[in-house]
């Protein structure tokens, strides 16, 4: 399992990053990101101490990355914020897209893929032109396991299908309860009308991007 979103006791988790790491190497996973909630008020504490966190973990059989999930910020700072995060050692930048179950401001998803992050999170209903420039900008699409933000699962996964725009399943793990085997989050992607070889090809691409990131 490859999960670029998830969230420790940094913002809104309910685990320090040590035992989530360690849950999540229990479960099977291959790849983890620790991005933690931020805005201008928190990103120069939040992103430094999971990058702390990270250099300080012994090489094992899963990957931690550093990363962020930029939330409820204005649009026009969006691009600005994402630099900022990466300069401060952000390795992952997510952006908390528009999802229908919180009051996100419109133009939330279009500015973060100018800005051209590598995600963006449970993007709810996702226009055709967004999703066609996500596809040419290089953003990926999520697929979400999260409650409520997944009810627009299937509406991303058709628009990507149209735009041809990467997708990769993340968990936004707030929870031990949240972390997820591929193989549930496979049938989740099944149940948003994916067939096999996009979900194959949705985790063959968020490996892909975690290898590229982690080599940053």
């Amino acid at each position: 399992m490859i999960d670029l979103h998830t969230h420790t006791l940094f913002s809104d988790g309910e685990l320090g990053p040590a035992e989530l790491v360690r849950r999540a190497t229990v479960a099977g996973y291959r790849a983890l990101a620790l991005t933690d909630h931020v805005d201008h008020s928190n990103y120069n504490t939040v992103v430094p101490q999971l990058v702390q966190f990270c250099r300080a973990l012994p090489e094992g059989a899963i990957t931690v990355l550093p990363g962020v999930e930029i939330t409820h910020v204005p649009p026009e700072k969006i691009g600005e914020l994402a630099a900022l995060c990466r300069r401060a050692g952000a390795r992952v930048v997510v952006v908390h897209g528009e999802t229908i179950v919180e009051p996100v401001a419109p133009g939330t998803n279009r500015a973060a893929i100018e800005a051209q992050v590598d995600i963006l999170a449970h993007p709810g209903l996702i226009s055709g032109e967004e999703a066609r420039l996500a596809a040419a900008k290089g953003v990926a699409l999520e697929i979400s396991g999260r409650g409520g933000h997944c009810f627009t699962n299937g509406h991303v996964a058709a628009a990507a299908r149209r735009a041809g725009a990467a997708l990769v399943f993340n968990t936004d793990a707030h929870a031990p309860r949240d972390l997820m085997p591929r193989a549930l989050a496979e049938s989740a992607a099944r149940g948003a009308g994916m067939d096999s070889k996009e979900v194959t090809e949705m985790f063959a691409h968020a490996a892909r991007l975690a290898e590229r990131l982690a080599g940053v």
